[in-house]
């Protein structure tokens, strides 16, 4: 056993993190429904993530923004983040249209089972906006709004640009001290991902597994081959754009997606991104610091699909064929949506049942898609957190804040670590 414990002491945290997820889908194949009982060890690990990341998300984008010299970088940057948003979410939508169509998972299939809970009303755009600028900065921190925090912190950051020489040194070591803080916070909690993520396999495999079956099989299919293919297309992004290799690339962040597997949350995993992006990418915090949390609250291209496919599978299964027109409502109204799933556990169920209930169609399609969201959720958050990655190395290339040699990204010289 002391030999066994130094050779998992040796591994990365990734290969330890793989184990301790392979041990507890064992555990949760063996315990079946009773893996339930385990599910507390996993949450606690979520809370604990998401502890740290709110602090560590604030002070890693003031760390970067208080060294910038021109306001014009934040707005620059923000202007790239949301066109790529928008056109991956796009062609999110697309591929799961396409494969919907082809796979037809609802024809023949008829909803019987009832949901009679209020799931909300349909958000305005104005209201969306409106709802980026924060009233209360207690509030945004208290609620974890991700979006909110960061409009605070661009702010703030421009605000240093204007005071004195004397004054924002102080603010920069403060905030620098900060970040190196809750940075090894994060790597403290990190160490129990291998048991926390053990947990919430064993409850997944466990309490999920014997429900996958007849229509459902076909539906998960569907959004499964959706993100696959969803992936191939980012990888084409990352190597066209960001001039990286894919293989270099999925071998320096793996370790994130199995930690977005296990806690299905966007937010919870946000801490590592951050991470694994300054530390394992070279990319300097005043970009990954400002893109990731954003793309936590936009750039959900997983949930993007998750929503095209469970519209479709309702229309399908009321026999409904949908025009093109009202194709178009459906992105157009998807890409709102999935701006309001919170990344967090669960969030974008709630968010799948307002857009089938917005166009109309049956909602009782929550009581087979419900009993399965969880390994929906997996893949769901994966896609969204990969997608996050690549988008912060695209637009850090484009900025010149990393140096690419083939399709590697180098470490730059000390004197380059910021960019401005």
């Amino acid at each position: 056993m002391k030999t066994a414990w130094k050779w998992y002491r040796r591994r990365s945290i990734g290969t330890q993190i793989f184990l301790g997820m392979a041990i507890g889908a064992i555990v949760g194949f063996w315990l079946g429904q009773r893996a339930g009982g385990v599910k507390p060890v996993g949450d606690i690990f979520i809370r604990l993530l998401i502890m740290a990341a709110i602090p560590l998300i604030f002070f890693t984008l003031m760390s970067g923004l208080t060294s910038l010299k021109e306001a014009g970088f934040v707005g620059r940057i923000a202007g790239r983040i949301l066109v790529y948003y928008v056109v991956t979410s796009v062609t999110a939508f697309a591929i799961a249209i396409v494969v919907m169509h082809l796979l037809q998972p609802g024809s023949g299939f008829h909803l019987r089972e009832k949901v009679t809970r209020e799931i909300g009303q349909m958000p305005s755009l104005a209201a969306v906006i409106v709802n980026i600028f924060p009233n209360n900065i207690a509030e945004a921190f208290v609620g974890s709004n991700v979006t909110q925090i960061v409009v605070f912190c661009v702010f703030l950051g421009i605000a240093t640009i204007f005071i004195g020489e004397r004054d924002r040194a102080r603010v920069i070591a403060f905030f620098e001290t900060g970040r190196i803080l809750f940075n090894r916070l994060v790597l403290l909690i990190i160490e129990f991902a291998p048991i926390g993520l053990g947990a919430l396999t064993a409850y997944s495999v466990g309490v999920y597994g014997s429900k996958i079956a007849g229509p459902l099989l076909k539906y998960m299919g569907a959004v499964y081959l959706s993100e696959i293919v969803m992936f191939a297309f980012i990888m084409i992004l990352l190597r066209a754009l960001g001039r990286v290799s894919p293989g270099f690339f999925l071998k320096r962040t793996y370790p994130l997606y199995l930690t977005t597997a296990g806690t299905t949350s966007s937010l919870a995993s946000l801490a590592q991104a951050l991470q694994i992006a300054e530390e394992n990418l070279h990319i300097p915090r005043n970009v990954c610091g400002f893109t990731l949390p954003l793309g936590v609250q936009f750039t959900k291209d997983g949930t993007t699909i998750f929503l095209a496919c469970t519209l479709l599978f309702a229309a399908q299964a009321e026999g409904q064929v949908l025009a093109l027109g009202t194709i178009i409502a459906i992105v157009l109204t998807g890409l709102l949506l999935a701006t309001g799933s919170g990344g967090v556990p669960g969030g974008g169920l709630v968010v799948g049942l307002l857009f089938v209930k917005t166009f109309g169609l049956p909602i009782e399609v929550a009581a087979l898609i419900g009993g399965i969201y969880h390994l929906l959720d997996m893949t769901n958050t994966t896609i969204n957190m990969l997608n996050d990655m690549v988008a912060t190395v695209i637009i850090a290339r484009l900025e010149r804040s990393i140096c690419v040699e083939a399709g590697a990204i180098v470490a730059p010289a000390p004197a380059e670590t910021t960019a401005s």
